[in-house]
């Protein structure tokens, strides 16, 4: 089956929706999450972490003041990201905020889907939080027309490596969207045809361009 596979951050949701409310919204209560699950499996690999980088043997406080710091340099760390999801979670049930969706995509999904096309998702931000977007969008739950779900555990974005790894899931046949040249170069190594989405306007790349999905024939 042909798949159409996105990034999310500035392709299918505006980044400043990432990073002016989902990072500050976790920044916010990473402390206090902590202190309420002290034994959170995810620490484990953040000590892991501290000890390997920075020979540091890290008690509760040295997690926290890490994972904090992790946020704030937007580090694609996945203990970081579990923890995120989970604060995440809360955020979205409670109604504190819906996942942004630019007004092009759903539409396009629904014409792609019925052309036989399936939708799959690749993002540095954890499975978890991928479906947390989509679940609680502005336009409802769209968790029901995506059929795969890729993080950071396939590898990352810009290594050759991930988009194989992918493929080995969901077939050859795959066009992926993007807002980063990067990940775009290494998935057309990979193979996969590549579409870069420049939101305000489109400039010169090395792979087709669009600045809305209502402008590209799958």
């Amino acid at each position: 089956m042909k798949t159409l596979l996105f990034d999310i951050e500035g392709t299918t949701t505006d980044i400043n929706f990432v990073h002016k409310v989902l990072f500050p919204y976790s920044l916010e209560r990473m402390e206090a999450f902590i202190l309420r699950h002290p034994q959170h499996p995810a620490l484990d690999l953040v000590r892991k972490t501290l000890l390997e980088e920075k020979n540091i043997d890290a008690n509760l406080e040295t997690c926290i003041e890490a994972l904090i710091g992790w946020i704030r340099t937007d580090r694609k760390h996945g203990a970081l990201k579990q923890i995120q999801g989970e604060i995440w979670q809360h955020g979205y049930a409670a109604g504190d905020f819906k996942g942004h969706l630019y007004p092009d995509v759903l539409p396009a999904w629904q014409r792609w889907l019925e052309a036989g096309f399936q939708i799959a998702i690749y993002s540095s931000g954890s499975v978890q939080a991928q479906k947390l977007i989509f679940g609680y969008s502005s336009e409802g739950d769209l968790t029901p027309i995506i059929s795969h779900y890729f993080d950071t555990k396939v590898g990352g974005k810009r290594e050759v490596e991930s988009y194989l790894n992918i493929q080995k899931v969901i077939g050859p046949d795959v066009t992926f969207f993007s807002d980063i040249s990067e990940e775009l170069d290494a998935a057309k190594l990979a193979g996969f045809k590549t579409v870069q989405v420049f939101r305000d306007e489109v400039k010169p790349s090395a792979h087709q361009s669009i600045k809305s999905f209502s402008e590209f024939s799958a």
